[in-house]
């Protein structure tokens, strides 16, 4: 059987080009239109809080994956781009999020292809369980940098060298 969540936000505008941002769970900020569309510059736009919510949404998912496939992950980075078209009429869409993780595994002793496997196999399921990526009509493009290190052998090098 289906469940459902809400979740809310409540934005107020404060005049000119800003307004407020106040999230159900809790934080707070101030926010503007980006300056290219007559706004403000180092605050959140509702652009950059829209190509946010996909990378922390899969970002979340890759961990949860990474915990389900065992993988000892030693670090998650990832920039995320989304590509705006703007029409002629000038309505606006995102029509592309790529995201470029930079994943570092732990090899543990496993044969380097098998982990490698592994780690695409989570990307995969980071993606499909993406409840903000679900979400969007932007094409998805992932283009992840995986870096399995063996680090029993590192720590030994690094013994060794000092």
């Amino acid at each position: 059987m289906s469940r459902t969540a809400t979740y809310h936000t409540t934005v107020k505008w404060t005049g000119e080009h800003w307004g407020h941002l106040a999230m159900g769970n809790g934080p707070e900020m101030v926010f503007s239109a980006p300056p290219d569309a007559q706004g403000h510059a180092g605050v959140l736009t509702p652009e950059d809080a829209f190509v946010a919510a996909a990378n922390t949404c899969v970002m979340m998912m890759f961990i949860w994956a990474a915990e389900r496939f065992q993988l000892q992950l030693l670090s998650y980075e990832c920039r995320t781009e989304g590509t705006k078209l703007i029409e002629l009429d000038r309505t606006e869409l995102f029509t592309k999020l790529r995201f470029r993780p930079v994943i570092r595994v732990a090899l543990n002793g496993e044969r380097k292809e098998i982990l490698e496997a592994r780690i695409q196999r989570a990307l995969q399921a980071a993606q499909k369980y993406s409840l903000v990526a679900n979400s969007v009509k932007s094409e998805i493009v992932m283009e992840a940098e995986v870096v399995v290190e063996d680090v029993k052998n590192s720590s030994i090098e690094a013994r060794q060298n000092t």
